[in-house]
């Protein structure tokens, strides 16, 4: 929340942000210079590369004795040892992958697939045009086959390098984009993660605002000053049914020069990347089935074995080391068996590694009326008397999680996934979070990499694991075990 500042009169307001003043039509916003400046560089460096792409094939083509395996025929001449071949080759080129998108966005840059399609399609024009306009000068099979390859090979590298490069700029700098969120607490929460969990440092958030408060919707004018004076090059809206009046938030941001992005988090609709289409003039938002089933499961599936089987392997010293521990530190059995809710409703028995004293169930009851969480369907209690020293230890480190390896191998689990939840917790859901129950349940998930033990109110923590859910991907359990890796090692949230 912004810090409310001196109170601004409607007029000073109207002078300010005025929608019919001159300034804001011929400035230019951060957030648009930016996009022009990168498109610029991109299509200097494509232009650098696609010539020196050319320049070679004519000169490996020229080089007789370089070039015995490729046959060449050569009617007349060759039109690339013409001067000025160039210019007319960089504009087709160029022209063709703008068309293809490739100048946008930075999903839209990494279509690499979409970038061999363009290069092929003008090198295909290029010819077509030599035959019309020059027919009695052809290329050389040589010089076409090879500026084709080249051009492929020299764009795909300048690509990757340019995206690496920008990634490791933008973390050790100060070039993200720096945007404002609109919306209610629990709608910007799952924003958040979602930017900081995938977006390598490419946005900093640099506050938000809930507009369905009267307070903060009659002065938005005067917090829209704030934010441009703040350099803000975007506004996220996390929850549409947040803003009060559509058409007159919509002018007010177009018109101080800041772009606009509505998330479908707050639209009531699954929190899904969704696909706009247009249908007859009319935009409409695709969401495709819910992946994590059918060969999707079973990629997902035969990752988990392997990956555990592995590592089960390789720690199994450590494990036996831990084991040790647990039995001199405390009476009772090494391992803790409970029963929880899986995929579908079934119950299974969870393992970890023993952390509480022996009658830690029964204790549960007494401790019920310091439960740390909104909601009361999960058990939080930072200084939970139960715990045992050691068992403090492996639970700050989440290694008292180790064993449910065990369970991924049986099939009761997966490696990433929406946490198996005791059944003392399952009886205080409400209807809608059984759907959390319709995949294999996981050691980690997006709920524990966004804040672990922080987030006290459980309708968050479901909406984490069905953002989860309904943007699944190979990629995504990547990200988040990495991530895990980094959130257990800080400590973050953990007690």
């Amino acid at each position: 929340m912004l810090k409310s500042q001196k109170p601004i009169t409607p007029d000073v307001q109207k002078s300010k942000l005025d929608q019919r003043a001159p300034n804001r039509i011929v400035s230019l916003s951060r957030g648009i210079r930016i996009v022009w400046l990168r498109t610029i560089l991109f299509v200097f460096i494509d232009a650098i590369l696609v010539s020196l792409g050319w320049k070679t094939a004519q000169w490996i083509s020229n080089n007789k004795d370089t070039l015995k395996a490729i046959p060449s025929f050569d009617l007349v001449g060759d039109t690339a040892s013409r001067p000025g071949f160039l210019l007319p080759i960089l504009l087709i080129t160029l022209n063709s992958i703008a068309a293809a998108g490739l100048y946008g966005e930075r999903e839209n840059r990494r279509q690499y697939f979409r970038l061999i399609k363009s290069l092929t399609f003008a090198q295909v024009i290029i010819l077509f045009l030599a035959f019309i306009y020059e027919p009695g000068v052809i290329f050389s099979r040589s010089t076409f086959l090879l500026a084709w390859f080249f051009n492929l090979i020299f764009l795909l590298a300048g690509r990757l390098i340019a995206e690496v490069t920008i990634t490791i700029i933008r973390k050790q700098s100060n070039l993200s984009h720096k945007i404002f969120l609109v919306g209610t607490s629990q709608d910007t929460l799952v924003a958040k993660i979602a930017l900081k969990l995938v977006s390598n440092k490419e946005y900093e958030i640099l506050g938000q605002v809930d507009l369905s408060t009267k307070e903060n919707n009659c002065r938005w004018q005067e917090i829209l000053q704030e934010i441009y004076e703040k350099g803000v090059g975007e506004i996220f809206v996390c929850s549409w049914r947040s803003i009060p009046d559509h058409m007159e938030f919509c002018w007010s941001v177009k018109t101080a020069g800041i772009h606009l992005r509505i998330l479908p988090v707050g639209l009531s609709i699954p929190t899904q990347i969704p696909k706009i289409e247009m249908i007859g003039g009319i935009p409409t938002i695709h969401l495709s089935p819910p992946a994590i089933v059918g060969v999707d499961y079973w990629i997902k599936r035969s990752f988990d074995l392997v990956s555990s089987g592995l590592f089960i392997l390789l720690a199994a010293p450590l494990l036996l080391f831990i084991a040790a521990l647990i039995y001199l530190d405390s009476p009772g059995p090494i391992f803790y068996k409970q029963i929880r809710m899986g995929l579908r409703g079934r119950h299974f028995k969870v393992w970890k590694f023993r952390t509480m004293v022996v009658n830690a169930d029964q204790l549960i009851k007494e401790l019920e009326a310091k439960n740390e969480t909104k909601d009361g369907v999960l058990f939080k209690m930072k200084e939970d008397p139960r715990i045992t020293k050691v068992g403090k230890f492996l639970r700050r480190y989440s290694i008292d999680e180790l064993p449910q390896l065990i369970n991924v191998v049986k099939g009761n689990m997966s490696l990433v996934g929406p946490r198996p939840l005791p059944l003392r917790d399952v009886e205080c859901f409400k209807p809608h979070h059984f759907a959390r129950q319709n995949v294999l349940p996981g050691i980690t998930g997006l709920w524990q990499v966004s804040g672990r033990s922080n987030i006290l109110d459980f309708e968050n923590a479901f909406r984490l694991d069905m953002t989860y859910i309904n943007n699944w991907s190979l990629a995504m359990d990547f990200q988040i075990l990495l991530k895990t890796v980094k959130v257990v090692l800080g400590k973050e949230g953990a007690y």
